[in-house]
This record gives structure tokens, C-alpha cells and sequence, in this order.
């Protein structure tokens, strides 16, 4: 008698009628999980709120991790102080990676913080699992529910079916303000493209012979056009030690549109492969065995964001205006990437600190909605200023407190001096 391999059955099964939906409920979901999105998740829930964080990606981290952007921009004040501007979820990342010898500190005119994608993915997946927030990937916003300016529920288009997401509070960490948008509130678009890039990490480097960023510039304007590069400067941010670099030499459309989009990565990749072939015969000694380990997704700069109740101006960040209801604070230049050939560098003084605003956080007419990250409002060169990572993470973590402050009540309506109180760290220390 032969041997049976498996007791396991098969059944044939066809789809249900209607469209059933998985249903979630919780005090806060989040959208977005980028620094932005993962700092407000695990703030509310460490405020004791049950919180769903949902993405659209397949996995956590959203650009800081997948788009291998590889340095942590904003979080430190200029030199020579060099004052931590922003703590909240970065106290126990920087302490855990310092450990592993997996994030590196650059001094320059101000401090970047150099990390390993790969372990900082993990860091973010075990402190979401050991939190207990409700987790959904792969999670697109299909519809809203909202009336009085308050969002009752969001719908996500999953690849396992529909879900929905009932809750007191969200915020909209999503990058494009998708949201927002698609709640039917005003939001925000630049009239001319604000290119994004695409990173690209490579290995086998030699790293006692990497250009300096003014030589690597420098030949890069001059030979763009013989390798057909697009943007006309760029850098190099080497991991120091490894031999491995991530390369932002690129611009790249950043539609909203979805055969847009895909084309744009394509094309973006097709980009990122003439800047390799450039560096290999430009600089063999340094690039001249290079690999690409590894191609980020396409980095998004500034899409869409939303027209909040107060736009953060220019002028407010170049004086360093300081609002009462402040949230986050950099000394980040305004960088702009407006113009495919290259970009807008405009650097601040040694004291220098401008601020966020909770109003930029709040769109318009808003009640149990606050963003955070890149989508919050600005016109276009101030925004360039907040977007990176220390800033964004500084949102997040305002707008959880925010929601806690507000409870059933209105965002607009909390207590100024508390919420001064819990975010102090971030705008006072």
C-alpha cells in the first residue's frame, strides 16, 4: 500500500457575493508608516491609545528605510553647538544602533546621521510587534467616511480585500496627503514639478578614494551631458568603513498618477544606471569595481500636502518665527528641487531654528484630523526646509499628543500650555 504524503485536504472555493470587509477599530490610525507616521503610531500608543498604522507599501519604514535614503537630516542644530533639536523616537533608535556600530554621526555645518537601512527596518518592525499596534500593508485609501469635519472611518484596498478602519482620531502621515484628499478637503499642489530621486546603494567602493563633494559636483556638471545625466550635481553619502555608499545624483518624476508613477520608476532606475557608469570611469578608484546592491524606491519629495489652517512661510522660516503652538523645529536649509538640472541650497546661521506650527498640521476645517511628515503645509520653499526626517518625526509625535489632548473634542480647541508641556523636548531643550 503506498504511503500517503499528507493528510492535508483541498477544497474548492469561489469568492462570496457583495464585497465583505475586515473591520478594525481603534482610538488612532495612522497613515503612513515613514518616520513620520511610525513616530505619531508609537506615541499614541504609548499614551495609552489603540492605534492601527497602515501603509501602502508591503512593509514598515516607508521612505527612510525603503527609499534608501541612508542619513537621518534635520534632527541637529548647525555648529558649532550642534544642539539636538529633535528626541522622541530617535533617543532609543540612536542608543540600539549606536550598539551594533549601525548609525555614524557627520560633522559638517551641521550633524547628519548616516544608517543601515537593513537593521533600521528591523529596529522598526520589532518596536511596532512589541507594542501591540495593529499593523495593515499593502493598505492603499480607497474611500473616507467624513462629515462635519470630523473622519469617522477609511477604507483600504489590500491585496487579502477591503479594510476598514473605524477610529477617534488619524493622521495623515501618507507623504502625498492621500487622506486628505481623499476625505474631501483642500489640499495643496506646486504648479511645476519638485523632482524626487532615485537612490541607489552601492558596495565594492574604496573609500580612501571617494572625490570630495565639491570635485564629484564639479565633474559631474561638466560630463552630464556625455553620459546623458539629468541632474547636474549631486552626493555621495559613503557609510564610513563598509566601502558602501548611497548615491543622490538623481531627479525623477513624482506623478500622482499610477502608469505615471510606474513609468517614472523605470525611467528613474534607467537614470540611476548612467550616474553608476558615470562613477566607474570618472573615478575608478574609487568607483571603479562598484556594485549596485540595491536600487531605494522612488524618493518623493513634495507631491501634494495639505492646505492646512496655517501655511508656514518662507519668511517665517528664514526669521526663525517661534508660534506659540509649536510642535517640531530644525535648522535644516531650504532645499528646494524645483529645477531638473540641480536644486536650491539656502543655508541658516550658526543660532539658527525655525519651528512648525500645530495650525500647519490641522487642514482646514478639520477636527480629528492632524498630518505629520511632508505633506503638512508650507508654500513650496519652506516646506523644502521641514520635510526631512527630524522635523517629520517631531510632527508625528505632536500630532499623537494632539489627538490625546483633544479626545472627542477638536484638535483645534486643546490646551495650548499642555501641549507646550509634552512636546518641549522637541522645541525647547
Amino acid at each position: 500500500m503506498p504511503h500517503e504524503l499528507t493528510e492535508l485536504k483541498v477544497n474548492t472555493v469561489r469568492k462570496p457575493g457583495g464585497r465583505p470587509i475586515e473591520e478594525l477599530d481603534a482610538d488612532v490610525c495612522v497613515v503612513g508608516a515613514g518616520i513620520a507616521g511610525l513616530s505619531a503610531a508609537v506615541e499614541a500608543r504609548r499614551l495609552g491609545r489603540s492605534v492601527v498604522l497602515a501603509d501602502a507599501l508591503p512593509v514598515l519604514g516607508g521612505q527612510c528605510v525603503n527609499s534608501l535614503i541612508g542619513l537621518f537630516c534635520g534632527v541637529f542644530g548647525n555648529g558649532p553647538e550642534y544642539r539636538r533639536l529633535t528626541h522622541g523616537i530617535f533617543d532609543p533608535m540612536f542608543t540600539d544602533l549606536e550598539k551594533t556600530d549601525d548609525v555614524h554621526y557627520n560633522v559638517h555645518h551641521t550633524i547628519t546621521v548616516a544608517y543601515d537601512e537593513v537593521v533600521l527596518g528591523r529596529w522598526i518592525e520589532n518596536l511596532v510587534h512589541s507594542l501591540g499596534i495593529q499593523v495593515v500593508l499593502g493598505a492603499s485609501v480607497l474611500g473616507v467616511d467624513a462629515s462635519g469635519g470630523r473622519v469617522h472611518s477609511t477604507t483600504f484596498a489590500t491585496r487579502h480585500g477591503l479594510v476598514r478602519v473605524r477610529a477617534a482620531g488619524f493622521v495623515d502621515a501618507s507623504g502625498d496627503a492621500a487622506l486628505t484628499w481623499e476625505a474631501g478637503l483642500a489640499c495643496r499642489v506646486p504648479e511645476r514639478t519638485i523632482w524626487g530621486s532615485q537612490q541607489v546603494r552601492l558596495e565594492n567602493l574604496r573609500e580612501e578614494f571617494k572625490p570630495e563633494p565639491a570635485e564629484l559636483t564639479s565633474r559631474v556638471g561638466a560630463k552630464a551631458a556625455e553620459y546623458g545625466l539629468v541632474r547636474r550635481d549631486g552626493l555621495a553619502f559613503f557609510f564610513p568603513g563598509r566601502n558602501t555608499a548611497v548615491m543622490n545624483m538623481t531627479h525623477v518624476e513624482a506623478p500622482l498618477e499610477a502608469v505615471r508613477a510606474a513609468r517614472a520608476q523605470l525611467e528613474g532606475r534607467a537614470q540611476a544606471d548612467r550616474v553608476v557608469e558615470f562613477l566607474r570611469k570618472e573615478f575608478p578608484k574609487a568607483f571603479g569595481d562598484a556594485k549596485v546592491r540595491s536600487y531605494g524606491l522612488p524618493g518623493r519629495r513634495q507631491t501634494r500636502w495639505i492646505a492646512a489652517e496655517h501655511q508656514l512661510s518662507v519668511a517665517e522660516v528664514r526669521s526663525g518665527f517661534r508660534f506659540d503652538d509649536a510642535v517640531a523645529r530644525t535648522a535644516w536649509p531650504i532645499e528646494l528641487h524645483d529645477r531638473v538640472e540641480g536644486y536650491v541650497w539656502e543655508t541658516h546661521g550658526p543660532d539658527h531654528v525655525h519651528y512648525v506650527p500645530l495650525r500647519s498640521l490641522i487642514p482646514m476645517g478639520a477636527h480629528n484630523l492632524v498630518a505629520a511628515g511632508r505633506c503638512v503645509d508650507g508654500d513650496a520653499a519652506a516646506l523644502s526646509s521641514v520635510r526631512v526626517m527630524g522635523p517629520c518625526a517631531a510632527m508625528g509625535f505632536g500630532a499623537a499628543h494632539a489627538l490625546d489632548l483633544a479626545g472627542e473634542g477638536s484638535v483645534r480647541d486643546i490646551d495650548l500650555a499642555e501641549l507646550r508641556a509634552r512636546v518641549r523636548e522637541n522645541v525647547d531643550s
